[in-house]
């Protein structure tokens, strides 16, 4: 049996903020925000190539509850990853290169760490 990851919800203080940042800084596609009643929206996005989406919204998880780390995404270039979202207005950290893959790291508005891989060439 197969076992796939393929949603992640975070916490947001502002739903706007946080689709227009992900949307408009980072890329992702909107599939999905639907307001289901007035106390609960709900909003799904997906990076490019992407199986596993994010969501946020509001009922649907306390954002009192703290930033989310360690999100990651995985790239075939980390210098091009790092540049199309330099040129998005993103503040990013400058790559860093280790034994198992190069990185680049971001945080979102409402405190979510991000990091972007880059893995080494396998053999």
């Amino acid at each position: 049996m197969d076992w796939k990851l393929e949603l992640v919800i975070l916490p947001v203080s502002d739903v706007y903020r946080a689709k227009a940042f992900s949307t408009e800084k980072i890329g992702f596609h909107a599939d999905h925000d639907h307001r289901v009643n007035e106390k609960l929206r709900f909003v799904q996005l997906t990076p490019p190539g992407s199986a596993c989406s994010i969501a946020f919204g509001e009922g649907i998880v306390d954002p009192s509850a703290g930033p989310v780390q360690g999100l990651q995404m995985v790239v075939t270039d980390v210098q091009a990853a790092r540049a199309e979202l330099l040129g998005r207005g993103l503040e990013v950290d400058e790559v860093q290169v280790l034994a198992w893959g190069s990185f680049i790291y971001f945080k979102d508005p409402d405190g979510n760490a991000w990091s972007v891989q880059q893995l080494p060439p396998r053999p």
